[in-house]
């Protein structure tokens, strides 16, 4: 099981681009996101030497984790925002980290030779995409024989929280509505083992583990995070776009995640699924 820390590790920041989910995503959405919070099944399977690919790999937080583990491997983040691979790659500047770089890309052509890589990793990114089972074969094509896919990605339909709100009910609500809109599958994290199979993975482990957000530092981070991203973001726009919402809405949501902020009563946990899936060598 995973929590965020009280003191939150990572300050850099991007911002995801081409989805109502991650073009405008909140700083602090994706700043603290390390291998430990984000990837720990994937840890016992890493050893000095090792090649990576990291699918979407944002401001790079993970990446750079999982490359100080894997050095003199090299590490590849591949993300479709160009603001993104120039932060991430001044940030493996300023860390010193010399076994990464980053470049402009997307899960479904992935800059990569044929059988080329030991490890493919993607966090959250399947659940945005339309035809994830695609994208997963593209990953298996630049594994080596015997290499691994590591993928995780959150089920929204068995999150929870508490007190109950229907503030909070009405945001899972549009959130599910406009994911759903946009393509992407908001419980993407029971369907990884499937969708692996179909890609042609035959040997698949499958776990599960979760974020879960409770003292103030965590609330703080999550719900105004929400706030925020409720009316502010590129969500918002999607949501009243497509109906799931009004103005009025939204501004009840962004009140609601403000009020469980502030509550030292509040939790909140978001489950994941994860694989590790194996190429036969």
């Amino acid at each position: 099981m995973n929590s965020v820390g009280d003191t939150p590790e990572r300050q850099e920041t991007a911002p995801r681009a081409g989805h109502p989910f991650g073009q405008e995503h909140p700083q602090r959405v994706l700043t603290w996101r390390t291998a430990e919070n984000s990837a720990g099944y994937l840890l016992p399977h890493l050893r000095p030497g090792l090649s990576l690919l990291d699918v979407s790999s944002g401001p790079g937080t993970v990446t750079l984790d999982l490359a100080r583990r894997l050095a003199p491997g090299l590490v590849l983040g591949v993300d479709p925002s160009v603001l993104a691979v120039e932060q991430a790659t001044g940030l493996a500047f300023d860390g010193g980290v010399q076994n990464a770089r980053f470049t402009v890309g997307n899960a479904h052509t992935l800059p990569a030779a044929d059988a080329s890589v030991d490890i493919v990793h993607a966090h959250q990114v399947l659940q945005h995409l339309p035809n994830p089972v695609a994208a997963l074969r593209e990953m298996r094509r630049v594994l080596k024989p015997g290499g691994i896919l590591a993928v995780r990605d959150a089920d929204y339909g068995a999150v929870g929280w508490y007190p109950k709100s229907p503030g909070l009910t009405k945001w899972l609500q549009v959130y599910r509505a406009v994911h759903e809109l946009d393509g992407g599958d908001p419980d993407a994290g029971r369907a990884l083992k499937a969708w692996a199979r179909q890609a042609g993975f035959d040997t698949v482990s499958v776990s599960a583990s979760i974020w879960c957000f409770s003292s103030e530092a965590e609330r703080e981070w999550w719900g105004e995070s929400w706030a925020a991203r409720s009316i502010e973001a590129d969500f918002a726009a999607h949501a009243i776009e497509s109906g799931a919402a009004r103005l009025s809405d939204l501004h009840e949501i962004s009140a609601a995640w403000h009020r469980w902020s502030q509550d030292p009563d509040g939790w909140f946990a978001m489950p994941h699924g994860e694989i590790i899936a194996a190429r036969p060598s």
